[in-house]
């Protein structure tokens, strides 16, 4: 399960399909050295995403595989 106080890192080793809705929700920068010092809330409030939804379709990816 996903949670928003994983690191980006932490998140593409669960699964690296997770990658593709990343990317596709505007965050680019999966390979960046913040991708291992913030965690996902984090990220997405720099990124002006919303960190409840995209946790909901990561789980639901998982969920769904």
């Amino acid at each position: 399960m996903i949670e928003k106080t994983m690191t980006i890192e932490q998140i593409l080793r669960t699964d690296a399909g997770l990658a593709d809705i990343l990317l596709s929700s505007g965050m680019h920068c999966l390979g960046c050295v913040m991708a291992s010092g913030e965690n996902l809330e984090q990220a997405c409030a720099v990124h002006g995403i919303d960190a409840d939804k995209l946790t909901k379709q990561l789980n639901d990816y998982l969920a769904n595989k």
